[in-house]
């Protein structure tokens, strides 16, 4: 997966915004204005590429003890969060997975009203 590719995936699902709240380099996908994948684009031109996405606590654990490229989120909650580096044990396929996870995780904890209104949005 390359860095259009990952922007793309993202930027399909329901109701997503980017932004760069932070600096220049974090790209920032939200939700309902709640972040749920970061990705730093200088990492990606140094060829290092890795996101962070939220995750429940328990499955948060499981990716970690299994795959080498799953890590405490950066600077981001260690129990929430993990950093998945891109390029190694993790395929495309299951970082997809991932970001779909922590999409669900954040559109659940919105209110009700504000899911029905990014539910009724055109695609």
């Amino acid at each position: 997966m390359n860095i259009q590719q990952l922007y793309e995936f993202c930027l399909s699902k329901k109701g997503v915004t980017e932004h760069f709240p932070f600096d220049e380099d974090t790209l920032v996908f939200k939700v309902g204005g709640k972040m749920f994948a970061l990705t730093s684009l200088s990492n990606w031109e140094k060829e290092i590429p890795a996101i962070n996405l939220k995750c429940d606590p328990e499955k948060a654990l499981e990716l970690r003890a299994k795959y080498k490229a799953v890590n405490p989120g950066y600077h981001m909650s260690k129990v929430h969060w993990n950093k998945i580096d891109f390029n190694s044990d993790v395929s495309d396929k299951m970082i997809c997975e991932l970001i779909n996870h922590s999409y669900d995780l954040i559109f659940k904890s919105l209110t009700k009203k504000l899911q029905s209104e990014i539910e009724n949005l055109e695609n």
